[in-house]
């Protein structure tokens, strides 16, 4: 039995949908992405929301939407996906990186407010796996200094915050597509904002920096004539064919979520009384979506001096279990001690100890919508059996 850590869910009516731009020839950016765009904002209740070409460019946009620049700072968490951190350094800003709650995988809110001095200029919270930041401190903190937030939701797509949609707190959010998440284009992004000029500004730099889309001036008189340009741009727009495979995933995306976490609460069922097994936060402020069902293989609580041999343990594991056909995957990277990161800013583990043993000791099991009570079942017992060999 092969069982993957996730699975894409499509059916025919994504197949028969992609065959329009395809038929009708308009296959960038255009009426697809237009009516994808707004059922997006309307599911999450966001005023806008902006297409692009992936959660990193979105992110960017949003980066330099707000003028991130060379001598400002802005808090991106140690935990996280490299391209939280990256989108700073476009902009030739610097990131200053906060720890995480070992419990969440979010950003440590006792460690944030230390990190913020006259240069910073905004913080990137991710809702990591699908499990919201505690944002209401967060917002508050950017209040009182008056820093943007731009939330990396990547994983957050039907994750919620005391019944706000996550990616519609800040002023930005930014989403992910890749197949990865519960929804997917293949690749693509969605940038949501809450601001109308925020979104003017993004959707023209997206598009170059041009005062008019190519669909607008193809389908208007004089379509002979070139935009104006009146901001410094990117090309990060969206192709209308991945815009119709946006408008059908959407219509499943009630079913998808709905059996993410019947999948999660099996895991819940299964393995809450497992020694050395931590297993994913929840709380009734947050309603997760399990973008990955991510543990923390902990025998005892993790320290700098057990972390190592509880790795070796944890990836013991995870090879039996490869073995038998079963994918895990750790959460994600500690972008601090990535080789960029920790030689640019001399960084070591000691400096952010929590999301050192977050990268060494997370395992993230298989989860899919259209995963089946067998193999399920198979992956828990496998499971079970190595964590209880002692």
């Amino acid at each position: 039995m092969k069982i993957p850590i996730t699975k894409t869910y499509f059916d025919q009516d994504d197949l028969d949908i992609i065959r329009q731009p395809l038929e009708n020839g308009w296959v960038v950016q255009g009426p697809f992405v237009k009516k994808f765009e707004d059922g997006f904002a309307e599911y999450t209740g966001s005023l806008k929301a902006a297409a692009c070409t992936s959660c990193t460019t979105g992110l960017h946009l949003a980066t330099a939407a707000i003028g991130l620049k060379p001598g400002d700072e802005a808090i991106v968490p140690g935990f996280t996906w490299i391209s939280t951190a990256n989108v700073v350094e476009y902009q030739g800003a610097t990131v200053r990186f906060c720890d995480v709650d070992l419990d969440t995988f979010n950003l440590d809110i006792d460690h944030l407010e230390s990190l913020v001095n006259e240069k910073t200029k905004a913080v990137l919270p991710v809702h990591l796996f699908g499990l919201s930041a505690d944002m209401d401190p967060i917002l508050s903190l950017a209040r009182t200094h008056n820093l943007a937030v731009i939330e990396d939701a990547a994983c957050g797509f039907g994750s919620f915050y005391k019944s706000k949609h996550v990616g519609t707190l800040g002023d930005y959010g930014a989403f992910s597509l890749h197949p990865r998440k519960a929804i997917t284009t293949g690749e693509g992004g969605m940038l949501l904002t809450q601001n109308e000029d925020n979104y003017k500004l993004v959707t023209s730099m997206r598009d170059h920096g041009a005062s008019k889309t190519d669909f607008d001036r193809h389908t208007s008189r004089a379509a002979f004539l070139l935009p104006s340009f009146p901001h410094l741009g990117f090309n990060y727009r969206m192709t209308d064919i991945q815009g119709a495979l946006g408008v059908t995933q959407l219509k499943k995306a009630g079913y998808i979520l709905e059996n993410r976490r019947k999948r999660a609460q099996i895991y819940f069922d299964e393995l809450s009384d497992i020694p050395g097994l931590r297993l994913p936060f929840r709380h009734d402020d947050y309603t997760h979506s399990y973008q990955s069902f991510v543990c923390l293989f902990s025998p005892e609580e993790p320290t700098l001096a057990n972390v190592e041999e509880f790795n070796r343990r944890r990836n013991q594991i995870m090879g039996k279990l490869e073995d038998q056909g079963i994918s895990t995957r750790q959460g994600t990277h500690a972008v601090v001690n990535l080789d960029f990161y920790k030689n640019k800013y001399s960084l070591s583990p000691e400096m952010f100890p929590k999301s050192f043993f977050a990268e060494k000791l997370s395992l993230s099991l298989p989860l899919y919508p259209q995963m089946t009570d067998i193999e399920q079942e198979f992956v828990i017992g496998q499971l079970k059996k190595e964590l209880l060999k002692g």
